[in-house]
């Protein structure tokens, strides 16, 4: 399988961990203010941004889904709310994540929706097509291995399933396209410092945004993996943008 330059952004460059355990180890020390940075720094739009994602899914009324890099679960709740599915599992390599996860989801009493596992979007430990859609938020570009995660969501996808990614892209106005990178630059890593206590983390995000196959070139891989009908929408003048992609 091709790899990307993606795969090779790493945390924590002097660590002799791989890029798998550094994403890991990474997510464990932000997890108690990553949902704070999150509505920090995008001044509360990631919020939407998962709400549209949400939806491509709406009309196809999916009845057990797998979140993947599902993080403290914000999309796994929010999918219970508004898609009423069956079942949802989420998988994440994060420890610290997927505690923060499972008391909000005990909190919104939804435990007997949503399960979330320790699990690696690389090797996913479920049958082929066990479930009708998967989503991955913000977590396609932790992947040390692009395409094998990808095809691992194919398999496990049943016939007519629906992957949505979410991820960061880069912006297409002329001016945004200008003031953005600064902003991601130094803004970020400068709370992330200030906040998290964490700069090599917010670093390592907007590194590892910058270096991901975004656009064309993201459903191309798409394509080449064995997905048909994608498509890609963009989020505020191309900041974010929605991937989708179906199981034949």
């Amino acid at each position: 399988m091709e790899k990307y330059t993606h795969d090779t952004v790493v945390p924590f460059k002097d660590s002799e961990l791989n890029k798998k355990d550094q994403v890991a180890e990474m997510f464990d020390s932000i997890a108690f203010r990553y949902d704070f940075m999150n509505r920090f720094l995008s001044g509360g739009i990631d919020v939407r941004w998962r709400k549209k994602a949400i939806k491509e899914l709406q009309e196809a009324q999916p009845k057990n889904i797998l979140d993947v890099a599902t993080g403290t679960a914000d999309v796994a709740i929010m999918m219970a709310k508004k898609l009423k599915p069956k079942k949802i599992i989420g998988i994440d390599i994060s420890t610290g994540m997927l505690d923060l996860g499972r008391k909000k989801i005990e909190n919104l009493h939804l435990d007997n929706i949503i399960e979330l596992k320790k699990g690696d979007s690389e090797a996913i430990l479920y049958a082929d097509a066990s479930f009708d859609a998967i989503t991955v938020a913000f977590g396609v570009r932790n992947f040390a291995d692009l395409e094998k995660g990808l095809s691992e969501m194919l398999r496990v996808l049943k016939p007519g399933g629906k992957l949505v990614v979410l991820e960061f892209s880069r912006p297409k106005n002329w001016l945004f396209k200008k003031i953005y990178p600064i902003y991601m630059k130094v803004a970020a890593a400068g709370v992330g410092k200030w906040v998290a206590k964490n700069q090599e983390a917010y670093e390592y995000l907007n590194k590892s945004a910058n270096a991901f196959p975004e656009g064309v070139q993201f459903l191309e891989i798409l394509n080449k993996t064995g997905y048909a009908h994608t498509y890609a929408k963009t989020l505020t003048l191309g900041v974010c943008s929605i991937y989708c992609g179906q199981k034949p």
